[in-house]
């Protein structure tokens, strides 16, 4: 098992991974998904002069002086079809959004104005084209308002409502499944012997897949068996677009993954990444953008593995431009993190405030089983290789692990 650089590694799975086919779907079942094609306005934005604020539409030379009076003679009502329009010595009453009247260049707010009997007075000047967001001014009818491989969260599905995308084009979802391997493995309402292990991986791989990516996968256990694991293999990588096994990759004599994944036809990317925990990583491809991901079966590893190459491998496929399919935040050190330095380093660590913002805090892990360190962590700090010590205060990569508030 030859090695690789954590940049290697991801480098043959960028060079291999392709976004899905674009599928057009109602707009709200689209959230969370990734456009397929540009979005454009299909009219103006705003379609008309519209007032910015609750006031009054008038002549800005009407009132050249504090204390101008002018008759009010009507209204302009958001969404109202009829207004009247302005002329020399009037003023119109309008509401925030409404349409700006023919013959008016600028609304004054109301809390500036008094009215009664009639007539409206007004205790400030008018600026020409105050409070009046003008036709266009947002975007104008054709432009591209949001481009392929934009997320759809809350903002961009309002603004795909805006502008009249009832349906969109957005980049097929991948099914996911995933497969832990082990005979010491049980499910979670199986009863557990003292030499058997109850199967954390992939209840812990399918909430961090729903949570960043909003993917329902599903999950079995596959006992160390040759034949059986190329079976179920076979069968999974037939009817999704990834496959995460935990388990059996590294080079013991029971770990079967390897072989199973060249026995179905797939072809080995690469095996083993210089990076801790998580060493024995295995990625491999097969015809139709099929992709292997084989996870070490230490709860720690596999969540590393999956954070850093199988969950930016899914995002890229799921149509995320590639320089957004690994966030990276650049936070200074709470306190110092020591590290052996043959390999890169992956230090859990949460987030903690201070009077000069955000700094991630090292969590002290007895190894790569230790999921109670795990629970407490925000993400995992990446250590350079060769670097024996980065101090208190030094500025470094964190790699988040969960949806951060």
């Amino acid at each position: 098992m030859t090695s690789i650089s954590p940049r290697q590694a991801w480098k043959a799975i960028v060079d291999r991974v392709r976004p899905l086919a674009s599928v057009r779907i109602p707009l709200l079942e689209a959230f969370g998904a990734c456009l397929g094609r540009d979005v454009r306005a299909d009219r103006d934005i705003p379609p008309t002069d519209r007032s910015a604020m609750d006031g009054f539409a008038l002549r800005s030379g009407d009132i050249d002086a504090p204390a101008t009076s002018l008759r009010l003679v009507g209204e302009s009502t958001a969404g109202g079809k009829t207004r009247p329009n302005v002329s020399p010595g009037v003023c119109v009453r309008i509401l925030t959004g409404a349409v700006v009247p023919r013959g008016a260049d600028t609304v004054v707010k109301v809390e500036e104005t008094t009215e009664a009997d009639g007539y409206v007075t007004f205790r400030t000047k008018a600026a020409r084209g105050a409070n009046i967001r003008r036709r266009g001014e947002v975007a104008a009818k054709g432009k591209v308002v949001l481009t392929r491989g934009t997320v759809l969260d809350p903002a961009q599905v309002g603004l795909c409502a805006s502008v009249g995308k009832a349906m969109v084009y957005v980049h097929r979802r991948p099914s996911v499944a995933v497969l832990c391997t082990g005979k010491e493995l049980k499910g979670l309402t199986d009863k557990v012997r003292p030499y058997q292990l109850r199967n954390s991986n992939g209840p812990s791989l399918l909430a961090a897949l729903m949570d960043a990516e909003r993917i329902k996968a599903k999950q079995q256990i596959i006992p160390d068996d040759p034949r059986i694991l190329a079976a179920r293999l076979t069968a999974a990588v037939n009817t999704h677009d990834v496959v995460i096994l935990t388990g059996g990759v590294s080079v013991g004599k029971y770990d079967f993954v390897p072989g199973a994944v060249e026995q179905i036809g797939g072809t080995i990317r690469f095996h083993g990444v210089k990076m801790k925990p998580g060493g024995p990583q295995l990625y491999a491809t097969l015809g139709g953008n099929r992709h292997i991901f084989g996870l070490p079966g230490n709860p720690l590893s596999a969540l590393n593995g999956l954070h850093e190459f199988a969950l930016p491998a899914i995002r890229r496929l799921s149509g995320l431009p590639v320089d957004a399919c690994r966030p990276i935040l650049h936070l200074p050190l709470d306190t110092a993190v020591r590290a052996k330095g043959s390999r890169w380093e992956y230090v859990l660590a949460r987030l903690v405030d201070s009077p000069s913002g955000s700094r991630l805090r090292p969590l002290r892990s007895t190894g790569s089983g230790d999921l109670v360190a795990a629970a407490q962590a925000d993400g995992v700090i990446l250590v350079p290789r060769r670097a024996a010590e980065v101090p208190a205060g030094q500025i470094v990569e964190f790699r988040p692990w969960r949806t951060l508030l």
